[in-house]
């Protein structure tokens, strides 16, 4: 956990923006014990680096003694979120967020402490709405502003449906500010409309100022915007060796983006460095704060022995499922299908040390692939 972490550096480190102003949530935090809080909805059973950040802003706010909250979207998670979305999400049953908020919670941990921070569901306020309730709500919010987000009006030019239910799912989740009566939240900069919709509703019904804190989003191993749909996540709970071998995939460029938002290095050691050693010590510094420095290092020097020596690495994880076409398997790895079939027909794929051309072939337990010159899987899930 973090330690002597000042007001000034919370507000700066790894910070995107802060609504209305900066000044004025120094100001009161210097005045009083605010109240935080982080909303995530439980949509998936795995956290990757992206979901770390806003989790380390919380906890840095806990460290500070202020109140933090962390806040389960077991009530909005069956709305779905539209952001950065170019279609409705599918829907989730109460089995499914139960489960993903349990594993949720296990990954978290090396991240938060929850002796400091409070754990709230919003089911527990938004599922006793009722019609009056939402009518009231609603009523505070345009349905002008609501269909203005630009993912909205990027679906209508394409002429792809807008759904009901996600024009509305900004105001539940503006109501969680309301209902919690908070100072301040945290998250994304996907999230801002929706917590500048929270802010909005805390005005009106409270009568009383909320703050917007957005952190920054990160890249995926592909270079594009990480995220669960694309494949292309760091997980919290990958294997050392997988988490260290995928930051050192990817390319230079997102050095400097890493190593300023997800760690504590210095930013003068970057500059004297090297990228392979850069990324080495990048790759190493997370694989630590994750797994621990014994993990680490034996990760960084298995990377070694098999992507710098050409050694095949001595255990290959679990991680592709068995009796799917070769192209399918491939394409989990890597950025489309149609990458994939570009490599198979490069001979860049072998299954268990043979080049394989076939996309078509099935997988079969206990076969080990190798992808390119660095991924190395093993079929058995």
């Amino acid at each position: 956990m973090l330690v002597n972490m000042t007001i000034a550096r919370v507000l700066t480190h790894a910070v995107k923006q802060i609504l209305p102003n900066k000044e004025g949530l120094e100001k009161l935090m210097d005045s009083k014990k605010i109240r935080v809080y982080l909303g995530v909805d439980p949509t998936g059973p795995r956290l990757h680096l992206g979901h770390s950040i806003p989790l380390k802003k919380l906890q840095e706010f806990a460290d500070l003694g202020h109140e933090a909250i962390l806040l389960f979207g077991t009530g909005t998670v069956l709305a779905g979120d539209p952001s950065q979305r170019n279609e409705a999400r599918g829907k989730i049953t109460i089995a499914e967020i139960d489960e993903n908020i349990k594993t949720w919670k296990v990954q978290a941990q090396k991240i938060i402490n929850f002796d400091k921070i409070k754990i709230k569901y919003n089911g527990d306020w938004l599922l006793k709405l009722n019609y009056a309730d939402v009518i009231k709500i609603a009523s505070n919010i345009s349905s002008t502003q609501l269909y203005k987000r630009e993912m909205f009006q990027e679906r209508i030019k394409r002429g792809q449906t807008v759904w009901t239910h996600e024009t509305l799912y900004p105001l539940f989740q503006g109501y969680d500010s309301v209902a919690m009566d908070v100072d301040l939240e945290i998250g994304g900069t996907d999230q801002t409309f929706n917590m500048l919709i929270g802010r909005e509703l805390q005005k009106k019904i409270n009568k009383r100022e909320k703050f917007v804190l957005t952190t920054p989003l990160i890249s995926g191993t592909d270079g594009k915007p990480m995220s669960k749909s694309s494949g292309n996540c760091i997980w919290l709970n990958d294997t050392p060796a997988d988490m260290f071998g995928k930051i050192m995939s990817m390319a230079d460029i997102q050095i400097e983006e890493y190593w300023q938002t997800l760690t504590q290095l210095p930013a003068e050691k970057l500059r004297s460095l090297k990228p392979l050693d850069a990324k080495k010590m990048l790759a190493n510094e997370i694989v630590k704060l994750y797994k621990g420095e014994t993990l680490a290092k034996k990760a960084q020097k298995e990377f070694e022995a098999v992507y710098q020596k050409s050694a095949k690495p001595k255990h290959v994880d679990v991680n592709v499922q068995e009796n799917i076409s070769l192209t399918e398997a491939v394409s989990k790895f890597v950025s489309s299908k149609s990458q994939a079939k570009r490599l198979i027909s490069q001979g860049a794929v072998e299954i268990d040390g043979q080049v394989a051309t076939d996309g078509s072939v099935k997988t079969q337990k206990g076969q080990v692939l190798k992808i390119g010159k660095k991924t190395y899987v093993k079929v058995g899930k």
